[in-house]
């Protein structure tokens, strides 16, 4: 069935200049990704890499040197064994940690994330 009325149909869909801003926004987000999932990636392994010390030893120094050996293997570089806490509450040893990473955006921008984590339940 055709269309006989005189009235103009009304078009659909998105101006280049709203597709440029919507690209861009996307770039945006790209990017953020980008520059944070290293960050957490190394996150989650310092958590792997602490319980993994927990087990393997019963000192603060073997504790450490344990963590130290995983950080070498795990690429761990935001911290390190002397920068755990590691106390003892009755027979279970806990150990936890903070620290901040600082990414750099663009220019004078940088996105500050504080990470922190322990072995306790």
């Amino acid at each position: 069935m055709t269309r006989m009325s005189g009235a103009p149909r009304k078009q659909q869909g998105i101006t280049l200049f709203g597709l440029i801003v919507v690209l861009a926004i996307l770039g945006c987000i790209g990017v953020l990704v980008a520059k944070v999932t290293p960050t957490t990636i190394e996150y989650f392994s310092i958590k792997k890499a602490i319980v993994s010390a927990k087990t393997a030893g019963t000192t603060v120094q073997e504790i450490q040197n344990a963590f130290n050996k995983q950080a070498e293997v795990g690429y761990i570089d935001a911290i390190s064994g002397k920068d755990l806490d590691i106390s003892k509450n009755g027979d279970d040893i806990q150990i936890s940690f903070a620290y901040q990473k600082k990414i750099p955006l663009v220019g004078p921008v940088s996105l500050l994330i504080d990470y922190a984590g322990s072995t306790a339940k």
